[in-house]
């Protein structure tokens, strides 16, 4: 009786490790420029380990922003690339991450972020549903719109610049990031 016991306590722990690990192993998100994001860590903590976003978290530390976005939010944040802001004209960042800039920068970086945890099949169900766009308004007050743009999800900003989502759905524990293609302007 006891080695019975003993191997159905085995075969549950057994059963259980590799529920475990299945389970963990559903939740990974997609790796960003090479790097592991975890859905355990908060936003901030997945962007500083991203290779392709040193831009990006040195924007965030001179707005500082920091702890908003380590913060429970949620929050949807559209994370451009160091490309992305290569994109900009040559002197932007280094005179945006200037402190007496700090207002404006603060503004750009807010841009980019949304209240709540929007998946990009949500973003797509808001884009059926108003008809080939979606009008979302950001933590700085004004509206990114959002449409198809074959399988994937251009973002059109206020000055009418777009930006492609080129990794969708980095799931954060206060959120959820989308790595966009272009530095979006209000």
């Amino acid at each position: 009786m006891n080695m019975k016991k003993s191997f159905l306590t085995a075969v549950a722990v057994a059963t259980l490790a590799v529920t475990s690990l299945t389970a963990s192993a559903q939740m990974k998100d997609p790796d960003v420029g090479g790097a592991a994001m975890y859905p355990t860590k908060t936003i901030v903590e997945n962007a500083v380990n991203s290779p392709i976003h040193t831009t990006l978290v040195a924007a965030v530390k001179a707005a500082g922003l920091v702890d908003t976005l380590n913060s429970a939010g949620p929050f949807t944040v559209f994370a451009p690339t160091n490309d992305a802001f290569a994109k900009l004209p040559a002197g932007t960042v280094d005179t945006l991450v200037k402190p007496e800039n700090k207002a404006t920068l603060t503004s750009i970086l807010t841009y980019h972020v949304v209240p709540g945890k929007i998946s990009s099949k949500e973003l797509a169900k808001l884009i059926k549903a108003g008809g080939g766009k979606a009008v979302v308004k950001t933590v700085n007050g004004e509206s990114l719109t959002f449409t198809m743009m074959g399988k994937g999800i251009m973002i059109t900003d206020a000055k009418g610049g777009t930006a492609m989502v080129t990794t969708a759905d980095v799931y954060q524990s206060n959120g959820v990031i989308h790595v966009i293609d272009t530095v979006l302007m209000p």
